[in-house]
């Protein structure tokens, strides 16, 4: 659902309406995030019956947690945040839930950030392998944007409910190649997030990032950018992945005809 964000902005779509947009684009399910809720009690009855009327699958629930707070008390609220988002992907059906990392802020060192992720995701995965539920680490921010960093964490976690979910453009952000970073967790990976970014000049005024090394980049239609998307479904495959592949757009063209390409575009790569 982040693919609408900016349609969401505005208070042209609600979460019913996502999934209704998603079924008339012919995809295979869809992915609900705990960002969207304003009031999950009050809007549940119109979700479940959307993805009753539609027949898609909840394939991924995600959350967006951050352990790298001094506060223990924060922290514990965090891995809160992915407990119940655990608690959703049950209710829903879904088998894995996207998670994070964190990311430094002042005043906190590499080692100690390092450390609050390690703990909170090993209670958090504790709780999800009870469930029967994977979470997925997403390569996210300068703790865990690499693939070594997120191999780092999964290696110190050491749980089978904690597996890594590589998002084609975030690599970019961290100054790693997608495709590589794509190779090196395909055999770790529970999901995928398939997006595409682009450089763009420091003059440009659209939504943006500012990667590691100073270059500015840009959402972008599937297939349009810089990443290697072929060479990301060729890792893919060769490590026998079958999750999800879920279309992510972050651009500034219109979702209602960018994800329509995207998707065309990840069908096409798939299908070849």
């Amino acid at each position: 659902m982040w693919s609408y964000q900016a349609s969401v902005r505005r208070g042209e779509l609600d979460i019913p309406g996502f999934i209704r947009q998603a079924k008339t684009l012919g995809v295979d399910g869809v992915e609900l995030l705990d960002f969207f809720w304003n009031d999950r009690d009050a809007e549940l009855p119109a979700v479940e019956a959307a993805l009753a009327e539609t027949g898609l699958p909840v394939g991924i629930y995600s959350v967006a947690n951050n352990f790298v707070l001094a506060d223990p008390n924060a922290r514990k609220a965090n891995v809160k945040i992915i407990t119940d988002g655990v608690d959703n992907a049950v209710h829903f059906g879904a088998k894995t839930v996207r998670v994070f990392a964190g990311d430094l802020s002042p005043g906190i060192t590499y080692e100690q950030g390092l450390q609050w992720i390690v703990e909170g995701l090993k209670e958090a995965a504790a709780y999800a392998y009870e469930k029967n539920i994977t979470l997925a680490l997403e390569n996210h921010g300068t703790l865990a944007g690499r693939s070594d960093q997120i191999e780092t964490i999964l290696n110190a976690v050491a749980s089978p409910a904690l597996k890594a979910n590589p998002d084609t453009g975030n690599f970019l952000l961290v100054h790693q190649a997608s495709h590589l970073g794509v190779a090196e967790l395909a055999t770790r990976a529970a999901m995928c997030h398939f997006k595409d970014f682009h450089v763009v000049p420091d003059s440009y005024t659209g939504y943006s990032y500012v990667g590691t090394e100073g270059l500015k980049f840009a959402g972008t239609v599937i297939g349009e950018g810089d990443v290697d998307l072929p060479d990301c479904i060729k890792s893919l495959k060769e490590a026998g992945f079958d999750g999800w592949l879920n279309i992510e757009y972050e651009g500034e063209e219109d979702p209602a005809t960018a994800i329509a390409k995207s998707v065309a575009y990840t069908r096409g790569l798939l299908a070849g």
